[in-house]
């Protein structure tokens, strides 16, 4: 069942070590069919160098398993929330990479100091609060998901401009059109979170850049505007 899915969720995740966003099993992505109404997503506590695309574990929008086989990620019931809510997204990463998770332990957003940002995420990269403890007993995973949504819903922010969010004290999310562009998320966060974190080492009192310039670079590559790259004919 969903073959191509789970090769193309399977080699998403065998780009999480490739790109050093992942230490041990510190990481999962997962992929969404939206006609089938199936995720695909790693399995939990697997290494990477012993997973396969027959490991990928395939659930519902409930999280229901629909194939025999390992467990999901735990993290899975956060992805189902993002996919129940976000409906215009196809891939989703988690991973605990050095930079972006130093952040949110230090319960910070990542500021756009430069157009390296700007090019990917549209703005400050949020961090939202702590979970209760009430919230983390109820659904700790699926009230990741909750407080996610309920985050960018409440503040008006646009999920596909600004495709990552940082949770306090754990560490990063992004997602992106399909898996594949959710890694590739991943990967610029981590720089930027580096870049930022050296940033305010060199100049403590480094200021955002300049919006107009945050926009010049994010539309420049993003919208019915866009003229970065190769115009399709």
């Amino acid at each position: 069942m969903l073959e191509a899915l789970k090769k193309q969720v399977y080699e998403a995740n065998m780009l999480l070590p490739k790109y050093g966003l992942v230490t041990f099993t510190w990481g999962n992505v997962s992929g969404i069919d939206r006609k089938e109404g199936l995720i695909v997503i790693k399995p939990s506590g697997v290494e990477y160098d012993k997973l396969t695309p027959d490991n990928m574990v395939v659930l519902d929008l409930k999280g229901n398993k629909v194939e025999a086989g390992y467990n999901p990620s735990s993290d899975a019931a956060t992805h189902l929330e993002l996919y129940n809510r976000f409906s215009n997204i196809g891939g989703i990463v988690h991973t605990h990479s050095s930079w972006a998770t130093s952040w949110a332990q230090a319960g910070r957003g990542i500021p756009c100091y430069g157009t390296t940002h700007a090019d990917y995420l549209y703005g400050q990269v949020p961090c939202v609060r702590n979970l209760t403890p009430e919230e983390i007993e109820e659904g700790y995973e699926r009230n990741t998901g909750v407080l996610i949504t309920d985050y960018f819903q409440g503040q008006k922010l646009d999920y596909e401009a600004m495709p990552a969010v940082l949770c306090k004290n754990h560490g990063p999310f992004t997602w992106g059109k399909a898996p594949f562009e959710a890694v590739h998320n991943a990967v610029v966060l981590e720089e930027v979170a580096k870049m930022a974190a050296r940033c305010e080492q060199i100049n403590p009192q480094a200021a955002m850049a300049p919006q107009s310039l945050q926009d010049k670079h994010y539309y420049r590559k993003h919208g019915v505007n866009a003229y970065y790259g190769q115009q399709k004919r």
